[in-house]
């Protein structure tokens, strides 16, 4: 078998899992195109080995790797995206820069920081 038609292959699963990644906001969708992408580089390491004819199978043994890498990384990817999905309401990745529950405190200026504050007591009034 040829070299150049696995890797042809691989080529154009990879750069169709790279533009699902770019493309898409929909958090399952990217991360199918992630495991697109890996899918390519498993078929290259399989096609790689196969044309060098190694004794050890290193390719093998790597894309076996990649997939269960991918399989951990399916796993908690897609119980972070339920998790986000159960409490915002949608998987759209432009949403999920909001993140941070504490939000940033008001701008402070320059003489207005806690050593320029007035202190006060419990019950909100100023000290004299």
């Amino acid at each position: 078998m040829h070299l150049a038609y696995p890797a042809v292959l691989a080529a154009l699963l990879f750069s169709t899992g790279l533009y699902g990644v770019l493309a898409r906001r929909n958090a399952i969708l990217m991360l199918m195109s992630v495991e697109l992408m890996l899918n390519a580089v498993n078929l290259n390491l399989v096609a790689f080995d196969v044309w060098l004819r190694e004794e050890l199978h290193t390719g093998q043994a790597l894309a076996l790797f990649t997939v269960a890498v991918a399989a951990a990384e399916i796993g908690i990817g897609l119980a972070i995206v339920l998790l986000v999905y159960r409490s915002r309401g949608s998987s759209d990745v432009d949403r999920l820069r909001d993140l941070r529950e504490d939000g940033p405190g008001p701008p402070t200026t320059p003489g207005q920081g806690t050593a320029g504050a007035a202190a006060t007591t419990d019950s909100g009034r100023q000290k004299a």
